[in-house]
């Protein structure tokens, strides 16, 4: 039987650890899903939480629903991928200061057999057009997010308003770029996708990268700090701290530095 004063001891010792988990530093950082399927956020995190102290808890959703959050004070820092809405988001107080993080690119990945015969395309509304003539099936996101956002513009640029066709030739998945990548490999569909999570990606079925190098697939990603005037709660002192990181020279050279077989993810350009 454990004496009473060894008892209180480990109370003591226990309360101690709880309170010190409880006091343990952290934010939380709404992101898009590219960042955690590229695996870009697993590989730089830990050295900045090493170097801090903070972890960093990140909710990785669409880039509108990243945003919907963070105005809803569910995060300290936005780190997404459609500039206008960020901009937006800042210009209606919700945000502190945006701030340019990295680039990389979208693709055009689609079956090899290509009924829409767009491979070696290099402009992104010819090759949706192609594939609204074919009605060869497409896979959208559908979700709002900073890829779906890019997709809609395009094809507004082509006059096609594919969501007429929803259910049949053109398929709204709803959901995050590797379960809408999942969709298009065992459909056989075209779909638009980030660079990264497409490298990344290990189901890719019979698809293949068919269209890139048009510059409108320029896929820029910015940082907020969510404005703490607006939700008292918000940790601001670790929020900026994580994002002076990011645009830092220690940031910028581990986002420089992460490949996958041995061709770089994101190219960091901050200011």
């Amino acid at each position: 039987m454990i004496p009473d004063f060894i008892r209180a001891s480990i109370v003591a010792l226990g309360l101690t650890a709880g309170a010190s988990l409880a006091e343990e530093p952290f934010i939380i950082v709404q992101s898009t899903t590219s960042t955690q399927n590229s695996g870009l956020l697993d590989y730089i995190l830990p050295g900045f939480e090493a170097e801090t102290g903070i972890d960093v808890r990140v909710v990785a959703v669409g880039t509108g629903q990243a945003i919907r959050n963070a105005i809803n004070g569910d995060g300290d820092v936005l780190l997404v991928h459609s500039k206008s809405a960020e901009e937006q988001f800042v210009a209606d107080g919700w945000g502190v200061e945006r701030f340019d993080v990295m680039y990389n690119d979208f693709v055009l990945v689609g079956p090899k057999s290509d009924p829409a015969e767009v491979k070696g395309d290099t402009d992104i509304i010819a090759a949706l057009a192609a594939v609204a003539s074919s009605k060869a099936p497409f896979v959208s996101r559908g979700d709002d997010s900073g890829t779906h956002k890019a997709e809609m513009r395009y094809w507004q640029v082509t006059d096609v308003d594919p969501t007429v066709a929803s259910g049949t030739w053109y398929r709204e998945a709803g959901a995050g770029m590797g379960a809408s990548l999942n969709i298009a490999s065992g459909m056989g569909a075209y779909i638009l996708t980030d660079r990264a999570t497409w490298l990344s990606f290990g189901n890719r079925g019979d698809l293949e990268i068919l269209v890139e190098g048009d510059p409108r697939m320029f896929n820029q990603y910015g940082v907020i700090l969510v404005n703490p005037e607006k939700h008292s709660k918000v940790r601001a002192t670790s929020g900026q701290r994580f994002i002076d990181w990011l645009i830092g020279a220690d940031g910028q050279a581990a986002i420089e530095s992460y490949e996958l077989d041995g061709q770089q993810m994101f190219f960091p350009n901050a200011r």
